[in-house]
């Protein structure tokens, strides 16, 4: 069985991405903070205690998991951690932990496991963010994380696609997870004002089916409507 990584996979995008990829017959391990509240119990969904934002730590367990798996061929950057507001309420925590969060461990990961996925001919999935591609007040230090995230996909297929690598950006609009549950927006009460996490898996899933030689480089997933509910204050998220 071919092996999959996926960050951020207690809830959300990235467990439903976690769950396609079991159904599709991949072993999955899970790299999250918490998996106190995860129901998944696959066999093949391997659950690892790991704050990515921990450099030693993120080594560590790739390292373990290189060592247990010969055929990894998809590494998912899914972790992400919002703080939304205007820039100069941010703490300088928060912005590093942002930073930390969103970008530098998608860098971190790829280059712990670029070799094996240049063995498998793999794939590297960054789940990057609408805000990427367009201006963001109340999100600045977000939405740079985002479109750093972004923009490293692109620089990095570029000079691995002769390898047979193939690096994908998705860019999901407002989707319906934890993410929003301490923030002051959420997304809309009507289901066309949101998209679902098992919408960016299914969009994994279809990233995954095309031909040999064929690559969806970046995509971008938005809801029918365009409509956001306020609520009454500003805090971190995951």
């Amino acid at each position: 069985m071919k092996t999959a990584i996926v960050t951020g996979a207690s809830s959300g995008i990235g467990l439903a991405i976690a769950k396609k990829l079991n159904r599709l017959g991949f072993v999955v391990y899970g790299l999250a903070r918490d998996f106190s509240k995860t129901d998944d119990q696959h066999e093949h969904f391997q659950k690892i205690v790991c704050d990515v934002t921990d450099t030693k730590q993120l080594i560590e367990v790739t390292k373990k998991i290189k060592e247990q798996e010969k055929d990894i061929f998809i590494l998912v950057n899914n972790a992400g951690v919002g703080y939304f507001g205007p820039h100069e309420t941010l703490s300088p925590k928060q912005i590093e932990t942002m930073i930390a969060t969103n970008l530098q461990a998608p860098l971190i990961l790829s280059n712990l496991l670029l070799r094996e996925l240049r063995k498998s001919k793999g794939y590297i999935i960054n789940i990057s963010s609408i805000t990427a591609k367009k201006s963001s007040s109340f999100g600045c230090a977000y939405s740079a994380t985002k479109a750093g995230l972004s923009h490293f996909g692109i620089s990095l297929f570029d000079e691995v696609r002769k390898s047979g690598v193939k690096i994908v950006t998705i860019h999901p609009d407002i989707t319906q997870t934890p993410f929003y549950d301490h923030l002051d927006f959420q997304e809309g009460d009507v289901p066309e004002s949101y998209i679902t996490p098992e919408c960016v898996a299914n969009a994994v899933e279809t990233i995954l089916s095309q031909r040999e030689g064929t690559v969806l480089t970046e995509l971008t997933i938005q809801p029918q409507r365009h409509m956001i509910s306020r609520k009454n204050q500003i805090k971190r998220s995951k």
